[in-house]
């Protein structure tokens, strides 16, 4: 489990290509003294697990699923990506809650800027949008941001400078994906809601077929 506040910048020292899908050696030395074997780490939303420490590096192992649903496959040498360590049960929810499972790829629309503030506008997948409401909380590669707009086709969060300056936000540019997760609370609210419908119709109709009737 995460929170969406990104805790440091990572750069991507090598990209290995596998039977099981891609090796990424990330160098952190802010946060490598607090990750170990078998920590998850959130790298651009994407929920991870160290494979390997050395120095200031760590290593991870992508699978073949999260090549095809995230823009991890597309990270090379030296790009940098959005580092966030799992929540401790102590820590402050300073975000919300992220599981660093991405439900889909969204793709930045337009950028805006108002002074040193931006606004980026992203599509997203429409099956997405009853998860979403405005003032709602959003994950944008492992950000969590706040709803400002929305659309059926479109989102819009507002990013204040220091957001640009402690994520990957600010090297963003039109026509670029971003892994994209809804709110949790969202989808198990749909599942509890169908569930409960779901059990009372097969209560109905057992009820209703169970009847004895009398001569």
């Amino acid at each position: 489990m995460f929170t969406g506040l990104i805790q440091e910048i990572g750069t991507i020292v090598s990209v290995s290509q596998n039977t099981e899908g891609k090796e990424f050696v990330i160098r952190a030395p802010k946060i490598i003294k607090d990750i170990q074997i078998d920590d998850s780490v959130a790298t651009n939303g994407c929920c991870l697990t160290a494979t390997k420490i050395s120095g200031d590096t760590f290593k991870v192992q992508a699978i073949h699923m999260t090549l095809q649903k995230t823009s991890i496959g597309y990270l090379k040498p030296n790009d940098k990506v959005n580092l966030e360590l799992s929540l401790r049960p102590q820590d402050r929810l300073g975000g919300h809650f992220v599981q660093g499972h991405v439900n889909a790829l969204g793709k930045i629309k337009e950028i805006k800027t108002t002074g040193e503030n931006w606004e980026i506008e992203v599509n997203f997948p429409a099956d997405l949008r009853k998860y979403m409401i405005s003032e709602g909380s959003i994950t944008l590669d492992g950000i969590s941001l706040t709803i400002a707009k929305l659309t059926p086709e479109t989102l819009t969060v507002a990013i204040i400078p220091h957001t640009l300056e402690k994520t990957t936000l600010g090297t963003k540019k039109v026509g670029e994906h971003l892994n994209l997760e809804v709110d949790m609370i969202a989808k198990y609210i749909e599942n509890f809601l169908r569930f409960d419908k779901n059990n009372k119709r097969e209560e109905w109709a057992k009820n209703f077929f169970d009847v004895k009737y009398e001569d």
